[in-house]
């Protein structure tokens, strides 16, 4: 810590609060994570989401890094688990992206509440994670960055459940409810229950500023089957990051 200056708090997280800070010796601006593993009585407060839409190339850039970024931990074998847009560092100007609380969701089991009692959020999270699997892969982490994709371009979270419950009711109102056939053994998950049958709607719908190349992308992350949706490393190769120069990154 003596290495930097703490200018203000910007933020609080599950697991502590984010420092804007300086580093002493070169003066850069950094952000700093305190980290906690105990419960604490301190109130958290919510900040409201900025309206303004981000640019297509600027949403672009941030999700090639995203998925670098996914892809890197999943080459070793690390599942981030709760990746969020709380848990995500953007410098907008810069057009840079880093993701933050790693391994955090690894070392420790995904916690119902964070230590300022608030509950953690289930927006994120996959229907296999949802419905009970204790089998979960790498698409975990894909279907939490396809949520975090259609909110950029949204502006507001695609599923915005309050419960388990209601957090699947909001993705099968979408997607159409699962069936057997789609996904293998769906029915034998710990918590299936008989659900009412909706049909798939038009992803396009949901996210109607998306070219057809994000749509095609964000399709093949939020596959139901974990086995069929896209690798991080196979989305760095998908059309929609055609017109990017990714020698940049």
């Amino acid at each position: 810590m003596e290495k930097y200056e703490k200018l203000e708090k910007v933020g609080e997280g599950t697991y502590g609060k984010v420092y804007k800070a300086m580093e002493k010796t070169t003066g850069k601006l950094v952000a700093l994570k305190k980290t906690r593993l105990e419960m604490d009585e301190e109130d958290s407060h919510r900040k409201g989401s900025n309206p303004r839409p981000l640019e297509a190339s600027l949403v672009q850039r941030f999700m090639f890094q995203l998925f670098k970024g996914v892809a890197h931990c999943h080459s070793h074998g690390v599942l981030h688990r709760d990746l969020k847009p709380q848990n995500l560092l953007l410098d907008k100007d810069k057009g840079i992206l880093k993701i933050a609380d790693l391994g955090l969701s690894r070392a420790f089991t995904v916690p119902l509440k964070a230590y300022t009692h608030e509950i953690v959020t289930l927006w994120y999270r996959a229907p296999e994670v949802l419905l009970g699997s204790t089998h979960y892969s790498t698409a975990v982490d894909i279907w939490s960055v396809g949520c975090i994709f259609a909110e950029m371009i949204r502006r507001q979270a695609l599923f915005p459940g309050d419960s388990e419950f209601q957090q699947l009711l909001h993705i099968f109102r979408l997607l159409g409810t699962p069936t057997e056939q789609q996904w293998p053994g769906v029915m034998a998950l710990r918590d299936w229950h008989v659900y009412p049958k909706w049909e798939p709607q038009d992803l396009s719908r949901a996210v109607p500023s998306l070219s057809p190349e994000g749509i095609d992308l964000l399709t093949q992350m939020l596959k139901y089957n974990p086995a069929e949706r896209i690798s991080a490393k196979a989305a760095l190769d998908h059309p929609y990051f055609d017109s990017l120069d990714k020698s940049q990154f």
